[in-house]
């Protein structure tokens, strides 16, 4: 599967019209990192649909179209997610996090957040301040993976039992995603055409549009980043109870950022006049969180007709495990990747994909989704719903072939790609944007900026 093909079928999957592929250049093949899963094609089409899509919005504006060219090393090395706070290169996992072998099979436990650590660890029966990694792999060896994997999801933690890709098909939520599209996108209720600020052909496709991104790890931030690169004005909107990770310094590129407490009526008060003069609203929280506080869905669409809704959730809206918590590592090890790579390499110990591609690429699922139903919105009025998962985009990974050989891949270098700005968080290096717009480069035109720092009002 190249790129060309691969982004076609994402460009088929949203009804967009096809000259406008005559307009995007895609260089380079797989394999780029070692793996034997396509994930740069994964990386560079998705990054192209994503560009392409919001060009395409600036032509429906009344602006030309314009070229999108995107290197398939460049796009690779960006899913890294690699960046720097004044020269420190923040450790991404947790001392406990990663796998674990069971009594039977292995388990992948994620703990980057202290109260999935401290239940996590409870559950092995220690004593969170005291434990190390040592007594919790001890631990682990009087478990079954699947049984403990059970016992987590009951207590709201996150972990994952190890399978194959047989034993994936095999379970139900396997089989409630089978022959799922990467990208779900509905026209859902009857309204007008919203009626966009004017473009001129010297602006980014997408400025003067109003994004609301209320997702915080990892791959809604990297979604709303992209709208941000490609013009939209961008607010993410977190809950000042709620934890984030040192990546919020990455994803924030290009975005205001605020507190909002939708648990309080002031909350919500704030919520609502957001949504009002809003183009886009993404969410991230668990199926049915958002409605219960009143932002579902049916509650924003009514509010502000025409709005496109873009929601992302780990396993798919379907299925038993439709309101599990899960991140980009234990999704690959639930669904076979991590047993995969490992039979590729050889001595079968389970191995990660070299980057977290499923994490990514759904991040730029959720810009194309956006921009494409922002394309189709102009053309045919109506309120619309665009649904991405982790589970979704792991199947169409898996999709696309293996790379015979690709675990042989020597890693490239990443310095050619980083550039350092001043940031709220310090000086932040990070890796520029991949996709390249002939007429309006994309950019970040704000600091990234610490959550809370932004008020909440346009």
């Amino acid at each position: 599967m190249t790129g060309a093909r691969a982004l076609e079928g994402l460009w088929r999957l949203a009804g967009l019209p096809g000259d406008a592929l005559r307009e995007c250049s895609l260089t380079g093949a797989d394999p780029v990192f070692p793996s034997s899963f396509a994930v740069a094609t994964a990386a560079q089409s998705t990054i192209a649909a994503a560009a392409l899509a919001a060009c395409e919005v600036g032509h429906v504006r009344g602006v030309p179209r314009q070229g999108v060219s995107v290197d398939i090393e460049h796009a690779s090395v960006e899913c890294l997610a690699w960046f720097s706070i004044d020269g420190r290169v923040p450790d991404p996992w947790d001392a406990f996090s990663g796998l674990y072998r069971a009594s039977d099979s292995w388990v992948r436990i994620h703990a980057n957040f202290a109260h999935h650590r401290e239940g996590a660890l409870k559950l092995l029966g220690l004593d969170p301040v005291r434990a190390s990694r040592e007594d919790a792999e001890r631990a682990m060896l009087s478990w079954h993976a699947l049984d403990f994997e059970a016992a987590a999801a009951q207590r709201g933690l996150v972990a994952s039992a190890l399978r194959t890709f047989d034993e994936w098909d095999a379970s139900p939520q396997g089989t409630a995603i089978a022959g799922q599209p990467p990208m779900t996108m509905e026209r859902v209720r009857d309204a007008p055409v919203l009626d966009l600020p004017p473009l001129d052909a010297s602006q980014r496709p997408l400025e003067g549009l109003r994004v609301l991104d209320l997702t915080r790890i990892l791959a809604g931030p990297v979604g709303g980043r992209a709208l941000a690169a490609y013009g939209a004005d961008v607010m993410m909107v977190t809950s000042p109870n709620l934890p984030n990770i040192e990546a919020v310094a990455d994803t924030s590129r290009g975005k205001r950022s605020a507190h909002v407490d939708l648990r309080t009526e002031a909350g919500r008060a704030s919520m609502d006049h957001l949504v009002k003069d809003a183009h886009v609203f993404v969410q991230g929280y668990r199926p049915g969180g958002l409605r219960d506080l009143g932002f579902g869905f049916e509650d924003v669409a009514q509010r502000r007709p025409g709005i496109v809704y873009v929601s992302l959730s780990a396993y798919g809206p379907q299925g038993p495990w439709s309101q599990r918590r899960g991140f980009d590592s234990l999704v690959q090890t639930a669904m076979g990747f991590n047993h995969a790579e490992g039979l590729a390499q050889g001595d079968g110990k389970p191995r990660p994909m070299p980057m977290q591609i499923l994490d990514q690429a759904t991040g730029y699922l959720i810009a194309f989704g956006a921009a494409a139903a922002l394309a189709r919105q102009q053309r045919e009025g109506g309120s619309w719903h665009v649904r991405v998962s982790l589970a979704q985009t792991a199947q169409w990974l898996r999709g696309l072939g293996r790379v015979e050989g690709g675990l042989t891949a020597k890693r490239p270098a990443i310095d050619p790609y980083v550039e350092v700005t001043a940031s709220g968080f310090g000086a932040l290096g990070a890796i520029r944007h991949s996709a390249k717009l002939a007429r309006t480069p994309a950019s970040w035109t704000r600091p990234s900026v610490p959550p809370g720092h932004s008020p909440p009002h346009w």
